[in-house]
Order: C-alpha cells, then sequence, then structure tokens
C-alpha cells in the first residue's frame, strides 16, 4: 500500500507567506488610496480587490479538498485491492 508522509511546511515558509500576502495587501491597499480619483471609485476597487482575494482562497481550497477527496478514494481502493489480493493468495 502507498503511504506517503504528508509534507509538512516550515516555519520560514509559513512566515514568509504570510509576510507576502500582508505585504501586497499593503501595497494594493496604499495604490488604491493614493490614487488621484473620487472615494467611490476608490471603494470600488477596494471591494473588487477584497473579493478577488476572497475568490482566489475559495478556489485554492476546493481544489485541495477535491484532492483530498480523490488521494482518500484511491487509499480506500488500495485497501480493498489488498485486502481482495490476501484473500485470493489464502486460497
Amino acid at each position: 500500500m502507498n503511504t506517503q508522509p504528508a509534507t509538512q511546511h516550515t516555519s520560514a515558509w509559513v512566515a514568509f507567506t504570510y509576510a507576502s500576502f500582508l505585504g501586497s495587501a499593503t501595497m494594493v491597499g496604499g495604490g488604491i488610496l493614493f490614487l488621484p480619483l473620487d472615494l467611490w471609485i476608490k471603494g470600488y476597487l477596494a471591494m473588487g480587490v477584497v473579493m478577488l482575494v476572497q475568490s482566489c482562497i475559495t478556489v485554492v481550497k476546493t481544489v485541495r479538498d477535491v484532492h483530498e477527496s480523490k488521494r482518500m478514494l484511491n487509499r480506500i481502493e488500495d485497501a480493498r485491492a489488498e485486502r481482495l489480493l490476501m484473500e485470493m493468495s489464502k486460497d
């Protein structure tokens, strides 16, 4: 049976991803804030950025969940096949 250990991220990588997200959100927010536009246009752009980030998070979670469910299904099928092979070898 294929038992691959789950990969763990290092604390440095996790900190880097949080810092990257915070940095990019700050830069985009500052860019919108200092645009020479009316307040309602800035609000519209800010809402678009927030929705884009939320959509990215949702897509990533959905893709990961689909991948994890397929992996679990494959493990179940592997276990069934292994059990069937063990029963066949006993005969």
